[in-house]
């Protein structure tokens, strides 16, 4: 555990803001990005996975991935919807009638009144383009920025995908290593009761001391037992994220040996994290959107020119048809609307505010969780330090403990 600590802080900004389900890799997953959409059949043959192999599958099934892709892809269709507003509109008809007309409908005092009947065939392409339209502009622009987000949405969801997929892979190697520090611990209470048996037998120790030996090698045979289980959980959760098949059975090739990373100076990484955090980047450009959004309701009131025309042939038949074209300049200018440009307005304003709030406490959780990874990794590196040494003092202990065993001492003293 202590050997990937310094790789484990790295997850600690999508920890903390992710919901309270995902915190504990083993419980059932409620954040997406701890599910995945399952890719292939489970073999009986166990799979070698390296952190490499782990990172590219779960960044080609990884739940929260896929669903921020689909995101952006909606947002794609949304900016493409707004421009419709702004591009040419063209559309055609071909159409045959035959018609009988009664002229005195039409205020005609002529006889006959009735007329027919007669065919007409009319065929014609119309076309609608806006000239000016400052609504339909900012709508377009609100619509690109928050493609513009979407796609930083993305980013944010490949980086998650990554931090999730390591730390899932670190927390199962640190669960082998638990299986690994438990089984060493069953065998030197195994050791110690083997001992306390000879020196019972020897009249050196009263059976007291055997019956303590048997507790605590009870004890640490369910501490395997808990040990192995955990283990197997947590390859469970592994294969969840990144898109294996559940029954698959996995081997860990790497072990991610601890290597120790320099700290940098603190602003020069929060300049860093406001220059290319993409959530930072997203909350700015939605941010922006809603500002454009705001100018886009106001601009409501304004008169916008549009071009119609048409073009076409227009006759009894098909041969007898001559051409004809309309070509029109509309100036439309909004009125009343029945409230639907004030209510807009309130509701533009209103998300406006809650973007440059939502920003503003980004910038903040932003510091705040470059301050705190910074701490964690300033804290790992010296627990890792630690670590080091009790292993070191571990061994003399260990070989201590032979010297005793070997001269038919107790291996700990009482």
């Amino acid at each position: 555990m202590k050997c990937g600590s310094t790789l484990l802080v790295l997850a600690f900004a999508w920890l903390m803001a992710a919901p309270a389900g995902a915190q504990d890799s083993r419980q059932a997953p409620t954040n997406p990005f701890l599910g995945s959409v399952t890719k292939g059949q489970a073999t009986t043959e166990p799979l070698a996975l390296s952190v490499k192999d782990a990172v590219q599958r779960a960044l080609q099934a990884n739940l929260g991935l896929l669903l921020e892709e689909e995101a952006a892809t909606t947002a794609h269709g949304a900016r493409w919807r707004a421009l419709a507003d702004l591009l040419p509109n063209v559309s055609g008809t071909l159409g045959a009638r035959r018609q009988v007309i009664n002229l005195e409908a039409f205020g005609f005092q002529v006889q006959p009144s009735i007329v027919g009947p007669f065919n007409v065939f009319d065929t014609r392409v119309f076309l609608s383009q806006p000239v000016i339209d400052v609504a339909a502009l900012n709508d377009a622009r609100a619509a690109s920025l928050n493609e513009e987000a979407a796609k930083y949405g993305v980013k944010t969801a490949r980086d998650l995908v990554v931090l999730v997929a390591v730390n899932l892979y670190l927390e199962t190697v640190a669960t082998a290593s638990r299986v690994e520090m438990t089984h060493a611990q069953r065998q030197t209470a195994e050791a110690l009761l083997t001992q306390a048996q000879d020196l019972k037998n020897a009249g050196v120790v009263a059976g007291i001391d055997v019956l303590r030996a048997q507790v605590q090698l009870q004890t640490q045979r369910q501490r395997v037992i808990a040990a192995e289980n955990d283990y197997e959980k947590a390859k469970l959760q592994l294969a969840r994220a990144i898109g294996l098949p559940i029954a698959q059975p996995v081997t860990l090739t790497d072990k991610i040996p601890y290597a120790a990373m320099p700290i940098p100076p603190v602003e020069q990484v929060l300049s860093r994290a406001f220059e290319s955090r993409a959530d930072y980047l997203a909350a700015k450009s939605r941010a922006e959107a809603a500002r454009a959004s705001q100018r886009a309701a106001t601009a409501s009131l304004f008169p916008s020119l549009h071009i119609d025309a048409d073009y076409g042939a227009i006759g009894q038949t098909v041969a007898t048809a001559h051409g004809t074209y309309t070509l029109a300049a509309t100036v439309r200018v909004p009125i009343f609307e029945g409230g639907r440009v004030t209510a807009r307005r309130i509701e533009t304003s209103s998300t406006l505010r809650q973007r440059e709030a939502e920003l503003a406490d980004f910038r903040g959780r932003v510091e705040f969780e470059v301050r705190s990874a910074l701490l964690d990794l300033r804290s790992a590196d010296q627990q890792v330090q630690a670590a080091q040494t009790n292993m070191q003092l571990a061994g003399d202990e260990l070989a201590q403990a032979r010297d005793r065993f070997a001269a038919g001492l107790p291996a700990i003293s009482k």
